[in-house]
């Protein structure tokens, strides 16, 4: 079975417009890069110690250095990555929730490649408000789905 994360997509109204908190992806391959390249904040799910919703708030801590906002979060659903990676993500309304004062979570890993040299990088090196059109565009495609899941969830409650 591949890897099972957890995340949380906040969203919040702007001028009549929906928009999404994500974060691009830190670490010199996404450096450079804009479009899919942005994230969901999420991270990986161990289900035998600790639920979903759970780690998911684990992770927005761990990511952005910020407390994920005490409000109701409903799930959205697990999407499937084509690498068979799998992401349970959680909604909520994240109005007037400021990403000031984020402070990022870091990683190791050998660069440049095969130098035997390890160096530090932020897992998320920018977080944002982001129109919810514009997320369709710079989100990684697997968790694209999840934002016209957001869409319907949203005309469900909004009627």
């Amino acid at each position: 079975m591949g890897v099972t994360s957890a995340g949380i997509l906040l969203f919040r109204l702007a001028d009549g417009n929906v928009e999404v908190l994500v974060a691009h992806m830190g670490g010199p391959f996404w450096a450079s890069k804009d479009a899919g390249a942005w994230s969901i904040p999420k991270g990986e799910l161990d289900a035998d110690d600790e639920g979903a919703l759970d780690a998911a708030k684990r992770e927005f801590t761990e990511e952005l250095g910020l407390t994920p906002p005490d409000v109701d979060y409903a799930e959205l659903g697990t999407f499937a990555y084509s690498s068979g990676k799998r992401v349970t993500v959680f909604v909520a309304d994240g109005a007037g929730f400021t990403v000031d004062g984020a402070t990022f979570g870091e990683f190791e890993m050998e660069w440049p490649p095969r130098s035997g040299t390890r160096q530090s990088f932020p897992e998320v090196d920018r977080v944002e408000w982001m129109p919810l059109a514009d997320a369709r565009e710079c989100l990684v495609a697997g968790q694209r789905p999840a934002l016209d899941r957001l869409a319907e969830h949203l005309d469900a409650v909004t009627g």
